[in-house]
């Protein structure tokens, strides 16, 4: 008789990772708008929102992140290029980026062009391609 033992992850891990997760790039995507705004408008209320929209983002962005991090590292042994490992990387990279987005936007509000533009386009495209590429491999697996 053999039981057959299956990595099962915390409902409630689950759920609050299913809650959080989306949260942050919805931040991102609206902070690299404001930073497009700015751009070509040269209100510095723009670029004032755009820091708040990214700092709350990573904020947020912790919870999600550590649990992904236990989902993917501990237990189940997922293979090296798969695309939950893509995934994680991805996002972990976009989040990085986003960070030293939120130094170069603590600046001066003339200082933010074009580096804060280019992180935050950075970011978002890296966070958008991590959700494709999952979404993809997920249904043609």
């Amino acid at each position: 008789m053999t039981s057959q033992v299956t990595s099962r992850h915390s409902t409630f891990a689950v759920a609050v990772y299913s809650l959080f997760h989306p949260v942050p790039l919805g931040f991102f995507v609206a902070g690299w708008i404001f930073d497009i705004i700015y751009l070509y408008s040269t209100e510095i209320f723009w670029t004032q929102a755009a820091s708040w929209l990214i700092a709350i983002g990573l904020i947020i962005a912790i919870i999600p992140r550590l649990i992904n991090l236990v989902q993917v590292w501990v237990g189940v042994s997922y293979p090296q290029g798969s695309a939950i490992k893509v995934h994680f990387w991805a996002y972990l990279l976009a989040i990085i980026l986003e960070i030293f987005n939120a130094f170069i936007h603590s600046r001066d509000a003339w200082a933010v062009v074009p580096a804060g533009v280019i992180l935050s386009t950075l970011a978002v495209v890296l966070m958008l391609f991590a959700n494709v590429q999952l979404a993809v491999r997920d249904r043609t697996a």
